[in-house]
């Protein structure tokens, strides 16, 4: 049985109100896609154009007619008075060569150094951690024995110091602290606390101030939030209570340098109630700009880095596609993926160029922060002897030379020097010239002197051939074309002066530019 639908009126088509030509949106009529006619020239725009390349004719044929050759010209050394000035002329030229080529290879490292956004500098980050202590009951002021009440006057507490400040690089290298301890012990980090691998823990006196690096940067620009956690194994009234600092947000750009200047300090100090000793843990958050973050391990496996910022791992991908040539030959903006770019992309076995970004973000993690343990100390024996427990860290810190060298890329007297020079050469140039120009009259004359007759039948003969040249008739049959009197004529009806000579003359000169 055929399925019975019901029958519907159509709709009969209406035609829009709208142009054919015409955008619907009421922005007006649309373009035609062929060529669009060109408005004519008035006779003033005409003349304006045609006056404006005849400018820049005229400019090109100067430039044209400079000179440009610095080098003096042979044979000039046998005809001048000193002939060691022009050894030395050609010393000073090839100074002058290597000076300009050393300027400008430094010009552009010094340009490339200043314009890296990521232009960061390891330094070493010396970390203080000690403990003082008050009204403990070995320190024997606990009890009155005049009063009837013989609870303590006052309940036992401790005062934690964590002090941090940069180091010079003879520090790092002889492992000492600023201050001469008679015993040192390095000990490395235990687990993973978060302490890079140069970074080693050891017990020593408190930091020296006067000792310490001469750097702007002080203990918290490097951190965005610090806080103590106390250990949760022994049941103390303290144990429940942690310690948290965070970095204020600027409120503006222009506010930024102002607000970290001047909420940095260079020490962290608590003071809690306490007659035992405790383990706390000091969680260090990083304050890097631009962020790094930790790498999974497929994407590690494949940049080899654990820890890079979101640039830095997106180029070492670019590089290992490259490296291994797997981009696609007809279309480039696909690769291929090899095993381990399978499970970083997890899309097939087509990657796109374009997805870089999407694909390291999702195998970025969060740095943890660095954790620094640390047993808070309350006993006899310890305080006799106080020794702190001191951590060095690696921290990224701005390059000092790239706002030392930012000025010297934007000098504005380099353009004027860059004149003057160009002035001077020009100058030497035309002195050159005229020296070139000296030493073919000097030749003339010095070859018309020693044998006037064949001298003057050579440049006769050589006239001939000039005009023969020019005029572009050559002898045939063996031969002479032209008769003496035609070639040795001059004046204003003479072959010289011809339309035909003139145009040849202006044919060699224009080869010759």
């Amino acid at each position: 049985m055929q399925p019975q639908y019901r029958n519907y009126a159509q709709q009969v088509p209406q035609r829009s109100p709208h142009g054919a030509n015409q955008r619907r949106g009421g922005i007006g009529p649309m373009m035609s896609s062929g060529p669009h006619p060109s408005v004519p020239l008035t006779q003033a725009q005409i003349a304006q154009q045609q006056q404006a390349q005849a400018h820049a004719n005229e400019l090109a044929r100067r430039r044209s007619r400079k000179p440009t050759d610095k080098n003096i010209p042979e044979g000039v050394k046998d005809s001048i008075i000193d002939p060691e000035a022009v050894q030395r002329y050609t010393t000073l030229r090839d100074v002058e060569r290597m000076l300009d080529a050393t300027t400008t290879r430094k010009r552009l490292d010094v340009s490339e150094t200043s314009s890296r956004t990521a232009s960061k500098l390891c330094r070493t980050l010396r970390i203080w951690v000690s403990n003082t202590v008050e009204d403990q009951a070995w320190q024997g002021n606990g009890l009155s024995v005049d009063a009837f009440d013989f609870t303590p006057n006052m309940e036992a507490s401790y005062r934690v110091k964590i002090e941090g400040r940069l180091v010079d690089v003879d520090q790092i290298i002889t492992g000492r602290p600023t201050t001469h301890s008679s015993e040192t012990a390095f000990i490395p980090s235990p687990g993973n606390t978060g302490v890079s691998e140069d970074s080693r823990r050891y017990h020593g006196n408190p930091l020296d101030t006067t000792a310490s690096s001469a750097d702007n940067s002080r203990f918290s620009h490097f951190f965005k939030a610090m806080s103590v956690s106390f250990d949760g194994s022994k049941p103390t009234k303290n144990s429940e209570q942690t310690i948290e600092w965070k970095k204020p947000e600027a409120s503006s750009k222009s506010s930024s340098a102002t607000t970290s200047s001047s909420g940095d300090f260079d020490e962290l100090t608590f003071k809690r109630n306490g007659d035992e000793n405790i383990n706390i843990t000091i969680n260090l958050h990083r304050h890097e700009f631009p962020e790094r973050y930790q790498l999974s391990t497929e994407l590690a496996e494949i940049v080899d880095m654990t820890e890079a910022t979101q640039q830095d791992a997106v180029t070492a991908l670019w590089e290992y596609i490259r490296l291994w040539n797997l981009q696609e030959d007809e279309e480039k903006r696909n690769f291929r993926c090899d095993e381990l770019l399978k499970r970083v992309v997890g899309r097939g076995d087509i990657g796109y160029i374009p997805m870089l970004n999407e694909y390291v973000a999702q195998h970025l993690r969060p740095l943890p922060p660095i954790s620094l343990p640390y047993t808070i100390r309350v006993d006899e024996e310890f305080h006799k002897d106080p020794q702190a427990t001191v951590y060095d860290v690696q921290v990224l810190l701005d390059d000092p030379l790239r706002s030392t060298l930012q000025p010297l890329v934007n000098k504005g007297d380099y353009a004027a020097m860059l004149k003057d020079v160009t002035l001077l050469d020009e100058q030497l140039a035309r002195l050159i010239q005229a020296m070139a120009v000296s030493k073919a009259k000097h030749s003339f004359f010095t070859s018309l002197s020693q044998d006037p007759a064949d001298f003057v039948k050579s440049w006769l003969s050589s006239q001939k051939r000039d005009l023969e040249v020019i005029l572009g008739d050559t002898a045939r049959g063996g031969e002479d074309a032209l008769t003496a009197d035609e070639w040795r004529q001059g004046g204003a009806h003479s072959v010289w002066a011809t339309q035909n000579a003139r145009e040849s003359v202006n044919v060699l000169l224009s080869r010759h530019r």
